[in-house]
């Protein structure tokens, strides 16, 4: 009977514990002041993927009307523009999947910031990896964002020449 009561103690003075320290004001508004940074990285994220998308969209809409059209007339000759479009497709999807990431680990690190205003367990580190991880993953998304917009620039090889 006793081990019961340790026992059911033991969870409500954690609670209660918890309770004390969530229930400060100021520290949650601390904590919202260091999350404003990543929040704002969050959006401009998003921005870029909304312009990435629509423009994977155009190439997506385009590689099926190229398609279509090939397919009524039974020949092919738009290979060169549908071999350029599939690049700009591959790399304006990798571009999506990096900057995904990137934002998927960037809301992680604001969870990981507020839970750090309430645990006892020292996770600078982990935030800190997380932010470099966040970084990395918005430079390679870029960096192929970059490539499918300098490849759309050119044009394909049939109106280069």
């Amino acid at each position: 009977m006793t081990a019961d009561l340790i026992a059911s103690a033991v969870p409500q003075a954690a609670a209660i514990e918890l309770l004390q320290r969530t229930s400060s004001t100021p520290r949650v508004m601390e904590m919202l002041q260091f999350s404003l940074a990543p929040a704002f990285l969050l959006v401009g994220i998003g921005s870029v993927m909304n312009v990435m998308m629509n423009r994977l969209i155009w190439v997506a809409n385009r590689i099926e009307r190229l398609e279509a059209r090939s397919e009524e007339r039974g020949d092919d000759p738009c290979s060169d523009e549908l071999n350029w479009l599939n690049r700009r497709r591959r790399l304006a999807q990798r571009a999506v999947m990096f900057s995904t990431a990137a934002a998927s680990l960037i809301s992680v690190l604001i969870a990981a910031l507020f839970v750090s205003a309430y645990i006892h367990l020292k996770i600078g580190t982990l935030i800190a990896g997380l932010w470099v991880a966040t970084m990395g993953l918005l430079i390679v998304g870029l960096a192929f964002f970059f490539g499918e917009t300098r490849i759309a620039a050119k044009g394909p090889r049939t109106r280069q020449r």
